[in-house]
């Protein structure tokens, strides 16, 4: 008996060791953590639970029947963050540079099982070069089982995605149909082809880092949701992500308790509008200000930055929050901020997460690169968005609210339970100027008639209280008592039940 156990103490410690000392250094010396290490980090201290440690390949191709490693390049099981379930695979770049085989596949696909077995989360970390070219359509093969998994748990249980090396060919798919996706700055790069494909095909020369880095991704591509200095700061921010986060579509938002008064005011807000309309100010001084202990978790916050998305908690409750941020662009609305947006609620829509919306947003961006680009369509996707969204929806609108992006934005028209405004809100089809100058062109030349019909517009028009008059507000607030409101409203809301008619899907327009 004692021979067995230290043989299987002996296979173990080689199973740790993954590729060997050699290539561990050589990931420490690229400032990357290897999977294990990474996983101890992610997950509660002594909580993980390895599955499949022993795994090997079973290709006998190209010399591989002499290059077996136990683990077979990926690492596997299950955990718990701040005492919650989760699983988690991660890859090992020291072990075939983490690459993609039949029986790493089956290593994955076992998790992923696992996961949507038992209702619980599933963080994926990556870190290798794609599949393994020696397994040929067996590794493709092993990639398209992932993908369906992760198709069919989508909407069930989260899903997030760690970039912590490369991430190439195959292997960017399955985060890319994933909720979330980080990345390390400078470290980890995605893209479907690399740089020497792209040379030999389109004679373009472009670094790793310029095709698909942390910088690219967060900021022009839109694929991942934010980028971290390193491994560390990565894995813990993922650890405050769980913390937000329902482990289910059905067991509801995650509640810890909470030392902030819910019924707390603040006077600085009341000053927060300034007095020239076209002024701006930070949006996320308000998200603050209301949030739990100014707890505020951003989604994307380098792209798009004319809106802002995030979670936060109200009277320890998860709320996701969807924001104009009049700092940049005035708050507009454009393709970009639209699809940001709609992704987030349709997120926090399928995992029953309640959703706070501030609007003070101008309209939709004009000009052609828009239209051209299809604004469309993207701002359909947030109207779309809104309007199918089942949770509570509460709304406060600060200050400008015109056109059509008024209805988009969480409007009583489209499904709002309970809207707001403050006494500086504007909710018209257009500013005053540019209405005026439509309605009275007979008088364009006369300035004094222009002033006056636009003083008379902006006291008919600019202000909440003809939409309070019509029912489309429900109240009028001060800005002091935001905080108060909202938390009440969620209360309220809280058992909200809607009744839709059955569908097999619906056809947002992507």
């Amino acid at each position: 008996m004692k021979d067995m156990l230290e043989r299987l103490e002996e296979r173990r410690a080689q199973a740790r060791l993954g590729g060997g000392t050699k290539r561990i250094e050589a990931q420490h010396a690229r400032g990357k953590l290897t999977a294990r290490e990474r996983i101890e980090l992610l997950l509660d201290r002594n909580s993980f639970e390895e599955f499949d440690m022993f795994v090997e390949h079973r290709s006998t191709d190209f010399g591989m029947d002499k290059a077996k490693i136990p683990g077979d390049g990926v690492v596997t099981g299950w955990g718990t963050v701040n005492g919650r379930t989760v699983f988690v695979f991660a890859k090992d770049f020291t072990v075939f540079g983490g690459s993609l085989s039949e029986a790493h596949a089956q290593k994955i696909t076992k998790i992923q099982d696992m996961a949507l077995k038992m209702r619980a989360p599933i963080v994926g970390l990556f870190d290798a070069g794609g599949a393994r070219i020696q397994e040929g359509v067996a590794a493709l093969g092993g990639y398209g089982e992932v993908f369906k998994r992760n198709v069919i748990a989508s909407g069930v249980i989260p899903q997030i995605s760690v970039i912590m090396g490369p991430c190439a060919g195959g292997d960017v798919y399955s985060p890319a149909m994933t909720d979330f996706i980080f990345m390390v700055r400078d470290r980890s790069y995605m893209f479907v082809t690399g740089p020497d494909v792209v040379k030999t095909v389109t004679n373009e020369t472009v670094t790793s880092e310029e095709l698909g880095g942390a910088k690219v991704h967060t900021t022009k591509s839109s694929v991942a949701d934010g980028a971290y200095d390193n491994d560390v700061e990565a894995l813990l921010q993922v650890r405050r992500l769980i913390d937000f986060l329902p482990a289910n579509n059905m067991d509801g938002v995650p509640e810890i308790p909470s030392f902030d008064d819910p019924a707390r005011t603040d006077e600085s807000l009341d000053t927060l509008i300034p007095d020239n309309p076209n002024k701006p100010y930070d949006m996320k001084e308000l998200i603050l200000k209301v949030v739990d202990e100014a707890d505020f978790f951003e989604i994307q916050e380098s792209y798009a930055k004319n809106i802002i998305t995030g979670f936060g908690r109200v009277e320890g409750r998860t709320v996701g929050f969807v924001a104009n941020q009049p700092m940049v662009l005035a708050g507009v609305l454009d393709s970009d901020a639209s699809r940001k947006a709609a992704r987030f609620v349709r997120f926090c829509d399928a995992f029953s997460i309640p959703i706070v919306t501030f609007e003070d947003v101008p309209g939709f961006l004009p000009g052609t690169a828009q239209e051209y680009g299809g604004l469309i369509k993207h701002g359909a996707k947030l109207l779309f968005a809104y309007s199918e969204a089942t949770v509570p929806l509460v709304t406060v609108i600060t200050r400008k609210a015109f056109g059509g992006a008024y209805d988009v934005m969480a409007s009583k028209h489209i499904g709002g339970d309970v809207n707001y405004a403050w006494p500086t809100a504007q909710i018209a089809v257009m500013g005053a100027k540019g209405a005026v100058e439509i309605i009275f062109r007979q008088d364009i030349g006369d300035a004094d008639k222009i002033a006056a019909r636009t003083k008379e517009y902006e006291d008919r028009f600019m202000s909440p209280f003809v939409a309070a008059e019509r029912g489309y507000i429900d109240e009028v607030i001060m800005p002091h008592s935001t905080r108060r409101r909202i938390a009440r409203a969620l209360a309220m809301l809280r058992h909200k039940e809607t009744e839709r008619p059955w569908k097999k899907h619906d056809n947002i327009p992507l």
